[in-house]
């Protein structure tokens, strides 16, 4: 439980989780937009923000923040059977190679960034990270004593920064445009982390068509500046 005195360094804990600087490769990837716009979906701002906000009221309220918790409460309660059944649902819900490969990647770097940063990563569940950036990330929130709803309220706003900035250089869009969007999108971000934090275990996943089919396309697409 978070003490009112940890509170306040448990908050720049988790600006420190969610930071672009973090060394885990979190700006290589676009998990599918530079397909979209290298074939006309995503044109504009209007478009990139519709994008996105799609996917925020999908994909991260159905699945990542769901996981998220339930990632959350095994790393809590020292349930590594949880830990590794909600660690390989996610992976398999992943819909494409790229976006299994982001995830792992992703993982990789954060398995070896954690120790380094005062983190302990038991032998029992570094595999498990290794897969699975998102598994820790809830080990690292847990650790840091960040309250679930506000972990859930960071990855989700990292994410939202992360697909507007690759947007804005893809596109290409200015600078104002992305901080717009991410103006009107931060607004919506606590109702869908309630919404994802809420749902029951038979309620969680998520399918993005589009999202895939540009995930799937990207992977052979000729010209790209993404790893997804």
């Amino acid at each position: 439980m978070t003490t009112t005195a940890d509170a306040p360094l448990s908050r720049l804990r988790l600006l420190h989780l969610v930071s672009p600087s973090l060394p885990i490769g979190a700006f290589a990837y676009s998990q599918g937009l530079e397909w979209a716009v290298e074939c006309g979906w995503v044109k504009n701002e209007v478009q990139l923000l519709e994008w996105t906000s799609d996917l925020m009221h999908t994909s991260l309220a159905y699945l990542e923040i769901p996981c998220l918790a339930r990632l959350f409460r095994a790393c809590a309660e020292r349930d590594n059977k949880a830990l590794a059944y909600w660690t390989g649902f996610l992976i398999s819900s992943r819909e494409t190679r790229e976006l299994r490969e982001e995830e792992r990647n992703r993982g990789r770097a954060l398995a070896q960034l954690l120790p380094e940063i005062g983190i302990p990563v038991s032998t029992d569940i570094l595999p498990l990270i290794k897969r699975c950036q998102l598994t820790g990330f809830a080990l690292a929130a847990r650790h840091w004593k960040v309250p679930l709803h506000c972990a859930a309220e960071g990855y989700l706003w990292a994410w939202l920064e992360n697909m507007v900035l690759a947007g804005v250089k893809i596109i290409p869009l200015g600078q104002t445009s992305g901080q717009r969007i991410i103006a009107e999108l931060t607004a919506p971000i606590p109702g869908i982390v309630s919404t994802g934090l809420d749902l029951p275990d038979e309620a969680v996943g998520a399918c993005c068509p589009a999202q895939s089919l540009a995930s799937s396309q990207h992977e052979t697409q000729y010209t790209r500046i993404f790893r997804s």
